[in-house]
């Protein structure tokens, strides 16, 4: 249920929340706002009436908005600059990062968009550091065993020198990172294939913010979808899930000074004949 609850006293019945309503369950009509009995149940959750009320007057589903914080404007050039920034980490510290910056990262990346609002995406968060080697260590030997049975897909059969060099220190596909994170959804809720990739792209920029590094790592889902499938049945994630992507994270182990340079390409402008 909406449970809309408008505080008489501070409403201007501006009529700015059923305007902006993108589904019409609201209805102003020069006057408080109200629910259209007929549109309800379309409701989609977004909340977007209770963040446009300029007088914080409007309540839905029970939420308090004095507790939501205003939004503030920033500087066009601190984002740029963060954008421009970050890069891909392939070197970390062995710390770990203490768990109220995971959640504080956790509790933001809640705020991605997804596909009609469904906000089904699934976070299988690997934050300790031990369940983290567990992981590499069976991963490796999953790609050890497949390439020894020469059962490595033909485009990973240079996943065998990789166990090669994790038998030797090394870790070529989670860079010792202490972290990972991996993003999933099932493939046939709505816009499946890009939630995930929004959500985790929320994430990677607010741990930058938070200096942190990052890595999106392609090696990884390769591993754990194709090679070593137990992996993922070790981290709880459904099989039906195979919209998915992985990001490593964790304290960097090397600090950049600068941007790197780069120009603007593969941009179409389109231009039609008035």
């Amino acid at each position: 249920m909406l449970e809309l609850i408008v505080d008489p006293d501070r409403c201007t019945q501006c009529g700015q929340c059923a305007e902006d309503c993108p589904v019409g369950v609201l209805e102003a009509d020069g006057g408080p706002p109200r629910v259209l009995p007929h549109r309800e149940n379309a409701c989609i959750g977004c909340q977007h009436c209770l963040a446009v009320c300029p007088a914080a007057a409007l309540s839905v589903f029970g939420l308090n908005p004095d507790h939501s914080p205003e939004v503030r404007p920033v500087s066009p050039e601190m984002v740029e600059n963060l954008m421009r920034g970050r890069r891909s980490v392939r070197r970390y510290k062995k710390e770990a990062v203490p768990r109220e910056i995971v959640d504080r990262l956790m509790s933001v990346v809640m705020y991605a968009p997804s596909g009609k609002n469904r906000r089904q995406v699934s976070f299988t968060l690997v934050d300790d550091p031990h369940v983290m080697d567990v992981v590499r260590s069976r991963t490796y030997e999953c790609i050890r065993k497949a390439a020894r049975e020469n059962r490595l897909p033909e485009k990973m059969g240079f996943f065998a020198r990789f166990a090669d060099a994790w038998a030797k220190g090394g870790d070529p596909i989670f860079q010792h990172a202490p972290h990972m994170v991996i993003a999933s959804e099932a493939v046939e809720n709505p816009s499946a294939e890009a939630n995930p990739f929004i959500a985790l792209t929320y994430f990677e920029l607010m741990a930058a913010s938070l200096g942190l590094g990052t890595l999106w790592c392609g090696f990884a889902r390769w591993a754990l979808c194709d090679v070593a499938p137990e992996t993922l049945r070790l981290l709880g994630i459904p099989e039906n899930h195979r919209s998915m992507y992985v990001m490593l994270f964790g304290y960097p182990a090397v600090r950049y000074a600068r941007t790197v340079q780069r120009g603007i390409s593969g941009v179409r402008r389109v231009a039609l004949e008035k």
